[in-house]
Formats: C-alpha cells, sequence, structure tokens
C-alpha cells in the first residue's frame, strides 16, 4: 500500500525536475546564444570609427558606461561576464574604435596600450616664438602658455641653458594624449644636444669655431640665409672664411631677429646702421645667440662648409644664390637681381 503512493508522487517530483531541466537547458540555451551574439556584433563605431579616450585611473565599469552614454554599446550583463571572463587592465591615452569591433576587441585593445599617435612637426628655420605658437594651437595637446615663456622654458625641461632660441631640433615627433608641450620640448632638446654633439666632435678642424654653442648659431644664420639644400655648406664657408679674415658677418636674418617686433618685412638702409648685438653689419663675429631653430643639413654644413673663394652671396631671383669672390662682381650681381625685381622677376 505505501509503495502503491507513493508511485504518484515520485512520478510527479520527476516530471517536475524534468520541467525545471528543461526550463534550465532552455535558459542556458538563450543566455549562451545571447552572450555569443554579445560577443560577436560589433560597436556602433562611426564609418571613420570612434575616438575614446581612456583617463588615468579610469575602470574598466566607468569606461563602458560611457560607451553606452555614446550610443557605442548596451550597458546590459554581457559586459559584466565579459569582465570576469577576459579581466584586463586598461591603459590611459586615446584609443580609436574601428568600425567592426567587437567587445572582446575594444577590451583587447584597451590593455594592449594601442592609443593614437599624433604628430607635431617642428619646421626648419622657426624661432622659438614660432616654435611655442604652434604648439600652443595644437588641439589636445596640454599647454601652460606660462611655462613656455623664453624666461622659463629651458629650466623647465631641466637644461642648464638659459636662452632657447636654436635649442629645439626640426623634426617630426609623436605623441600620445596626457603629454604636455615641455615633453616634446625635451625631446626635442635632447635630440638637438645629440646631433650638436655628433656635428661637433666632426667637425672640419679649420672651422673658426670655439664652441659646440658657436656653431649652433652660425648653423642657424646658415639656415634662415638658404633653403637650397646644396647652397648650405657654400654659404656656411663664405661666413667662415669671412670668419677667418675678421671680416664681418654682414647678413640680413641677423638685423630682422635684432629688430623684433619692430620688423615690418621690408629691411632698410636705416635697418642696416641700427645697432642691436644682433646686428652683423656694425659688429664684428657671431651674434650673442642662434637667430633660429637649424636643422641637420644646416649644422653639417656649418660643421663641414665647402672650399671655395667666395666672400660674397646675393639671391638670384629664381630661390638661389649667386657666389662672388670679389666686390666688383658682388655689385655686378646684386644690380643683376635689382633689375630682374624691376621687371617682375623676369
Amino acid at each position: 500500500m505505501n509503495a502503491t503512493r507513493r508511485n504518484p508522487i515520485m512520478k510527479g517530483l520527476g516530471i517536475a525536475v524534468a520541467v525545471l531541466l528543461l526550463v534550465a537547458a532552455i535558459a542556458g540555451g538563450l543566455f549562451y546564444s545571447g552572450y555569443r551574439s554579445f560577443l560577436e556584433t560589433p560597436l556602433n563605431a562611426a564609418p571613420g570609427g570612434t575616438v575614446i579616450e581612456v583617463q588615468r585611473g579610469e575602470t574598466t565599469r566607468e569606461v563602458i558606461n560611457r560607451l553606452a552614454t555614446m550610443g557605442l554599446t548596451g550597458n546590459g550583463w554581457q559586459w559584466r561576464v565579459l569582465n570576469r571572463l577576459q579581466p584586463v587592465t586598461i591603459q590611459a591615452g586615446e584609443f580609436l574604435v574601428p568600425p567592426g569591433t567587437t567587445p572582446p576587441q575594444l577590451l583587447e585593445r584597451f590593455a594592449s596600450g594601442q592609443v593614437i599617435q599624433h604628430r607635431f612637426t617642428i619646421v626648419e628655420g622657426w624661432r622659438y616664438r614660432d616654435l611655442a605658437e604652434a604648439l600652443q594651437a595644437m588641439p589636445r595637446l596640454a599647454v601652460d602658455a606660462h611655462l613656455l615663456d623664453p624666461a622659463n622654458v629651458m629650466a623647465e625641461i631641466g637644461s642648464e641653458e638659459t636662452h632657447p632660441e636654436g635649442w629645439f631640433l626640426p623634426e617630426t615627433y609623436a605623441w600620445v594624449a596626457g603629454d604636455t608641450a615641455l615633453d616634446l620640448l625635451g625631446r626635442a632638446h635632447a635630440a638637438m644636444r645629440a646631433a650638436l654633439a655628433a656635428e661637433w666632435s666632426d667637425r672640419d678642424p679649420d672651422v673658426p669655431l670655439k664652441t659646440p654653442y658657436e656653431l649652433l648659431t652660425l648653423a642657424s644664420i646658415v639656415e634662415k640665409e638658404t633653403a637650397v639644400d646644396g647652397e648650405r655648406a657654400e654659404v656656411a664657408g663664405v661666413f667662415v672664411r669671412r670668419l677667418n679674415q675678421r671680416w664681418r658677418l654682414e647678413t640680413d636674418p641677423t638685423v630682422i631677429y635684432g629688430l623684433g617686433e619692430s620688423f615690418d618685412g621690408d629691411i632698410r638702409y636705416r635697418d642696416l646702421r641700427a645697432d642691436t648685438p644682433y646686428n652683423t653689419y656694425t659688429r664684428y663675429g657671431l651674434p650673442p645667440t642662434p637667430i633660429a631653430l637649424p636643422g641637420r643639413d644646416s649644422l653639417a654644413a656649418t660643421a663641414r662648409p665647402a672650399d671655395g673663394t667666395a666672400m660674397f652671396f646675393v639671391a638670384d631671383g629664381r630661390g638661389g644664390h649667386v657666389f662672388s669672390d670679389t666686390l666688383e662682381a658682388h655689385n655686378r650681381a646684386v644690380r643683376a637681381f635689382l633689375d630682374q625685381q624691376q621687371n617682375g622677376g623676369q
């Protein structure tokens, strides 16, 4: 009798368990299907990719919340599961999320530190003022104008030099979110010191320069006098011969630098006579500091100038220069240039 009564109960329990197992299986299948779909479904990135900036100290959960706010993804339980199954330490910086990126790929990108690299180019012949203005115009680069002031910047980057002119090597530098203008300047300064030291150690022994700083100064003048690669060594040769023969350098770019803000773009005879520490028409030797940022080619040309006998040069109206041994020949070249200018450059 007892066994007979228990059979219906056991049967009912068996059915209930079977139903529960079926429900669990269905639920598990739905869970797995939903999770797999989440893993394989790309985020809603823009056609050209979406930029995400991860702040220092920001957690994965906080970043995902921002992604959901931006509409790139939902903010459901799938992310919590993924974070548990694929825990990562995300790096700070800017990340590009290209179209087709799935949630696991995004976490891998965050963890790998594949941050966006920006580029900043220091142009040959810039003055330090031009460099500082360009840095301040860079979007997303942290800039403190007070620290970039010529009176402060060298101390801020840890340099023993006091005057910033000439001390930053013209090249293209990569930077990432979180870098500052001083970070870039520190690298450009270190690059210039290395380039200058290399050229100084390999200089022509007949070059009448006493220190690497004098090489930097003369190279900055060469940089401003010509942008023609093949002429730099010739221009440097003229200046070296003038120094060796105790001539004044008589170069317009130094005069212009000394005029500062008062220069209106047109150099006049009175400007050549106006004595400043940078006027190489009124003073012998080199100016007290560089007048621009010389590139590697100008440094090399100044360290190893071309041999020759030319003592003068003047623009030829076509981007280059005419070099002359004598004042008479130089004056003829000057008249030819002026005539060409009066005839509209023909």
